[in-house]
């Protein structure tokens, strides 16, 4: 297994990344991007420690020790394993996900799954991608989202084919891509990418039906950063304690006539299959977005606390109201990834186990649809301080930090720390940090409607309507209708 020097020299390669219009040759020394990188690293640091490596570590009989990230899971208890260090990862991170190797993985049993429906060669493909990824310890990437140009039309109706990305040739060796995937997180701190559809697809969409691994480094890869507001541009990092340290990265990832190996290549115009494929990866994110959330949502809750002390006002019913509903919100997606464990089933072929469809989803949507109510607490119990704090740099400047301090001191319970805590809450809730986690708490892993999708796709309505026609009286009706045609018939016979 790597260490966090092993993993960070594997990050030199000649990648092709690009942040604020320029070529960076370095993504480690960066002034913007090695925070994600330090990000991705701590993963592997965590193992370090005896008590993070006996969690974060499992035996495989024929690889030996590999990250329990990659343990594929055949059962519940495996299940509620995956989501316990998604979780200890989360935290030991400062309540930031950390998904390095998590997403990756999600790929990894989705692929693992429907390859068992596929010829033998993509089984043995994606097998062989297991083992490279658990026996190097690899980071992985994962591209699904197309940036899908007009969303009334499919991937072939498209006035520019590329909208989805595409196959542009077959060769006897492999195939070549062309087109973009966005919203990939940490493609610049990944070894590997892996590239899966994002819907379901007709015989017409035959070339956009295609799910392959590529290197993060390969010819024709263009990774484009976003800006990352949060942290860049800020006079001292003081001001973002939470994202100076741990954030992530996500790229417009360009497929630029790439090539990718036979070998490499896992779904090539099997159309039928790539709406199972689009969709088991998503149910196996949702279900790590709602393991990793609820840590995250402690940032929050113990931001929430911490300012209540600090304004005297622990003991008001309306705080402990708000603070009641910030535990609601957290509580319910933590109550659903364990109930998507247990009632989760195992494939009849591949033998994987898949959490429940439809609690996964649950926890889902309501992790997505009340983020802003749940911030918006924080915001109640803080104060307006968390839009009007003074910077850190008026702190630093000894002419004007006894006002600050003396001004902003706030109760005994917290005395000297309370601009400390409101500059915490500021970056949560009124920042750039805020923006950015707004969209990714509303959207990622999957948007709202495609959680309410997924559930009523999921919900078997079969026994809530037997019970309906049972109150109605429609089958007594049915019964008596069916008894007085088949009396009609008899004496019809009769006569």
């Amino acid at each position: 297994m790597r260490s966090a020097a092993d993993y960070l020299g594997s990050l030199q390669d000649g990648r092709t990344v690009y942040y604020r219009g320029e070529r960076v040759r370095d993504i480690t020394s960066h002034p913007v991007l090695k925070i994600p990188v330090q990000h991705s690293a701590r993963l592997f640091s965590l193992r370090d420690t005896d008590s993070l490596r006996k969690e974060l570590v499992v035996t495989d009989r024929q690889l030996g020790d590999i990250s329990g990230f990659f343990l594929i899971p055949t059962s519940s208890s495996d299940l509620l394993y995956r989501s316990k260090i998604i979780a200890l990862s989360t935290r030991a991170s400062g309540g930031v996900f950390n998904i390095t190797q998590v997403i990756g993985s999600d790929a990894l049993f989705a692929l693992s799954i429907v390859a068992k429906r596929m010829a033998k060669e993509s089984a043995e493909r994606v097998q062989s991608l297991w083992r490279r990824a658990a026996k190097e310890d690899l980071a992985l990437a994962v591209a699904q989202t197309d940036v899908k140009g007009d969303r009334s039309k499919r991937p072939h109706e498209q006035r520019e084919r590329d909208m989805y990305l595409r196959v542009v040739e077959r060769r006897s060796d492999g195939i070549v891509v062309r087109g973009a995937k966005a919203h990939t997180t940490q493609s610049i701190t990944s070894n590997e990418i892996v590239v899966l559809p994002s819907r379901s697809l007709t015989a017409a969409d035959r070339d956009y039906a295609v799910a392959f691994s590529v290197p993060a480094n390969a010819k024709g890869l263009k990774l484009i950063v976003r800006p990352m507001l949060e942290i860049e541009g800020l006079p001292t990092q003081k001001d973002a304690p939470v994202s100076s340290r741990d954030a992530e990265a996500e790229s417009l990832t360009i497929f630029d006539d790439v090539f990718v190996p036979a070998d490499r290549v896992f779904l090539d115009g099997d159309w039928k299959l790539a709406g199972e494929l689009a969709n088991l990866f998503a149910l196996y994110h949702r279900f790590t977005a709602i393991s990793y959330r609820p840590v995250t949502c402690d940032l929050y809750i113990g931001a929430a606390r911490l300012a209540a002390k600090s304004n005297g006002i622990t003991e008001k019913s309306h705080v402990k109201d708000a603070l009641l509903d910030m535990v609601l919100y957290r509580e319910y997606m933590e109550m659903a990834a364990t109930a998507a464990c247990h009632a989760s089933r195992l494939d009849s072929i591949s033998g994987v186990a898949i959490p429940n469809e439809l609690y996964t989803n649950l926890g889902k949507l309501n992790s997505n649809a009340a983020f802003h109510e749940f911030i918006s607490r924080l915001v109640d119990i803080a104060g307006g301080l968390v839009s009007t704090l003074p910077g850190s740099e008026d702190l630093d400047n000894k002419e004007e930090s006894e006002y600050i301090l003396k001004y902003l001191e706030g109760s005994e319970e917290t005395l000297g720390d309370r601009y400390r805590i409101m500059r915490l809450v500021r970056e949560l809730v009124g920042g750039p940090f805020t923006g950015y986690m707004l969209g990714w708490m509303t959207h990622a892993e999957g948007s709202v409607q495609a959680s309410k999708i997924a559930m009523l796709r999921a919900y078997d309505f079969t026994g809530a309507e037997e019970l309906a026609v049972r109150a109605a009286g429609i089958g007594a009706v049915n019964e008596r209708e069916g008894k007085t045609k088949r009396g009609q018939a008899d004496r019809a016979k009769s006569e």
